[in-house]
């Protein structure tokens, strides 16, 4: 690869950066420094475990609620749904941890449905998932307002307007990089942690020295429901639906693989293990400490008999314990609260790290729009950010940001991952062992190790996802049921838009040069139909010079694109100037002053391949470079842009023709001057 053009001290358009934008997100890095974000494992814990760790604020008070619509004979069932919980989710640790081993480039339980179960598995887990982020985010961000709100309830009015308040605050600091927002939401998490496992400890101690803390609505009757025996089961199902909440997130850490720090495989699986051993301890703790003060918390507050459920909202289950524990208003009580308003906040961190992270696999595979896997200035999926921001805004404005409706819709996304992920990883694992050939004991003995492990994982996650969605669909997750195929099988749409475009664009050896014909510059992303014909009227325009460039955000892309131009024998040089920064029309504009001053005042023509589409939503499909390019460049010195059309098969509906004409025969287009075309995007 040829020397860089650019300064990579500095990055090239900070002259025409909006100051805000610096002072919000910070300096622009360099694609060097990627490695340099890579997460140790004591930040990647708060950065993906979150989500996983928040949940035991709320899933215990989910638990104890729905058991107490039969009355308060029902806790009796509350430690056998507990362990059942805590067995689940040992059992999902244990089987993610292999999936990690497995498959460690970031896809997950997409990547692994997709390349064992096929396309439509694959594409329904991605839908699943990233409606699930959605909803991390909304549930999150609904449950901490519900707390700050308990704490100040004259902030009710402003429910909707604190929740989308954090969600954009939580969007940029995301925005600023990994490592930023890992140390921005460290301290709250740990002292969560903390705090809460102090709490439990010392609950605990007081009970077994026969000094039990009492909660204060220990003493309050439940009005319970008469149930018939199948209505009891079917509660108790629900009880264990809603206490499997506390496995959200698990599948964060598997999606974030890469942002690890080397050994990535290895650090991840120890962040998963210690992520699951701390979740596992809350939980069992925080449920015994529930049970042992006689917390009663009811789905409806006037169901507590002796209760005033007009005057005062109802304590959460964590602020009763933490008050029969330390005693209410007291320094640790107010700590235990604050912390798990905070963590609860910053739960929706796990989802702003996984969806980015998922839509790039995604945008890679062609599934989703290519915009998703390009990194911003502080090299994060900033796109796939701000997507999930605005999702989430709007799920938390048309539910009113009310937790009870959606805490219905939770969790359905994630246990049609985690099925289709296992049920995955069992085919994986019998297709190894099928490959393995049978000197190889310590090898076969790990895959038969695996296949336990996932087989198990699948028939409890199957089973689960049952029983959610039997407990649940009634109650509002049947709009997560509609939402996933819509999802899905605009995915697969995406995808077939772009099979279709390459296809119709890949280079042949049928391309004719040599139409009839100051320095003209070919700009290159890859080598195709579309940049054959811009090179071709580029040679017919007879300029002094004709070089074709291409700007390298990555190596790899470079030395592909090298070698695919030797082998098509193109007739004009090939120039590879490195971006640091990932710009594009600020290194070319650096090449086009060196050329100028080294060869006086030429007069320099830069072609620009763009497609035409005949569809308005094509447009959404394509990143618009070639437009973005044109209007930075032209405010260079002694530059005039050429943009060369080259029409898709859908342009069809719009001028009667196709596109498929070779350079040379006038039906295969026209060269436009800059802003003539409408419906335009660029060919790279």
């Amino acid at each position: 690869m040829s020397p860089a053009v650019t300064d990579e001290s500095r990055d090239p358009s900070d002259e025409t950066t909006p100051i805000a934008k610096r002072i919000l997100l910070g300096e622009p890095l360099t694609s060097e420094q990627l490695d340099d974000q890579a997460l140790p494992k004591k930040m990647a814990l708060p950065i993906f475990a979150s989500d996983a760790l928040s949940s035991v604020a709320y899933a215990p008070q989910e638990l104890v609620m729905i058991l107490l619509i039969g009355g308060t004979a029902f806790l009796a069932f509350a430690p056998w749904v507990a362990a059942a919980v805590v067995a689940l989710l040992i059992v999902v640790v244990l089987s993610y941890r292999q999936l990690i081993k497995a498959y460690p480039s970031g896809g997950g339980d997409y990547e692994v449905a997709r390349t064992n179960l096929g396309e439509r598995a694959g594409v329904v887990v991605a839908a699943a998932l990233l409606v699930d982020y959605i909803l991390t985010v909304a549930v999150s961000i609904a449950s901490g307002v519900d707390n700050i709100i308990s704490a100040v309830p004259e902030l009710d009015p402003w429910r909707i307007e604190l929740a989308v308040g954090f969600v954009i605050l939580i969007i940029l600091v995301n925005l600023r990089g990994v490592r930023e927002a890992s140390t921005a939401f460290a301290i709250p998490t740990y002292v969560f942690i903390g705090s809460v496992a102090v709490m439990i400890v010392t609950g605990l101690v007081r009970w077994a020295f026969g000094d039990a803390p009492v909660a204060s609505s220990a003493a309050f009757e439940v009005h319970g429901e008469s149930l018939t025996q199948a209505a009891v089961l079917l509660l108790i199902l629900r009880a264990f639906s809603s206490g499997c909440s506390a496995l959200t997130g698990v599948e964060a850490v598997s999606n974030g693989v890469p942002a690890f720090r080397s050994p990535k495989v290895r650090n991840a699986q120890l962040t998963l293990v210690t992520m699951g051993t701390i979740a596992i301890m809350l939980f069992a703790g925080l449920t015994a400490l529930a049970l042992i003060t006689g917390v009663h918390y009811a789905e409806n507050p006037c169901h507590l008999i002796g209760f005033d459920c007009a005057g005062t909202p109802q304590p959460s289950l964590m602020a009763q314990v933490a008050a029969a524990t330390f005693g209410a208003g007291s320094i640790p009580f107010y700590v235990i609260q604050a912390a798990t308003a905070c963590v609860l906040l910053l739960a929706a961190n796990t989802a702003f790290n996984g969806f980015p992270l998922l839509g790039a696999v995604l945008a890679r595979d062609g599934y989703a729009p290519k915009s998703l896997n390009t990194r911003g200035d502080r090299l994060v999926f900033s796109n796939g950010m701000l997507i999930l921001g605005a999702a989430a805004i709007v799920v938390l404005v048309v539910f009113q940001a009310r937790l009870t409706t959606l805490i219905q819709l939770y969790i359905i996304g994630v246990f049609v991952s985690f099925s289709l992920g296992q049920i995955g990883m069992v085919k994986h694992w019998r297709r190894e062992l099928r490959l393995l050939p049978p000197k190889l004991v310590s090898e076969r003995r790990a895959a038969v190790s695996g296949l336990i492990i996932n087989f198990v994982g699948a028939a409890f996650t199957v089973a689960v996802l049952a029983i959610v969605t039997i407990t649940k669909f009634t109650h509002g997750a049947y709009l997560v049921f509609f939402a996933i195929p819509v999802l899905a099988l605009l995915m697969v749409g995406v995808h077939r838009y772009y099979r279709d475009v390459d296809h119709e664009t890949a280079m042949d050896d049928d391309v004719r040069f040599g139409a009839s014909g100051d320095v003209a510059l070919v700009l290159v992303g890859r080598l195709q139909k579309p940049v054959a014909k811009a090179v071709d009227y580029a040679l017919a325009a007879r300029h002094d010079e004709t070089i074709a460039v291409h700007v390298a955000i990555n190596e790899q892309d470079a030395v592909e694109l090298q070698a695919d131009w030797e082998a098509h024998h193109m007739p004009v040089p090939l120039v590879i100037i490195e971006s640091p920064f990932r710009h594009y029309a600020a290194p070319v504009a650096q090449f086009i002053k060196a050329y100028r001053e080294k060869h006086g005042s030429t007069v320099v023509t830069v072609y620009l391949p763009q497609y035409i589409v005949g569809h308005w939503w094509e447009s959404l499909l394509h990143n618009r470079r070639a437009r973005r390019i044109a209007q930075q460049l032209m405010l260079v010195h002694g530059v005039s842009i050429t943009l060369v059309p080259w029409l898709l098969d859908s342009t069809e509906l719009i001028y009667g023709r196709r596109s498929r004409p070779l350079p040379g025969d006038d039906r295969a287009g026209r060269i436009t001057s800059y802003g003539l075309v409408s419906h335009t995007d660029d060919a790279p």
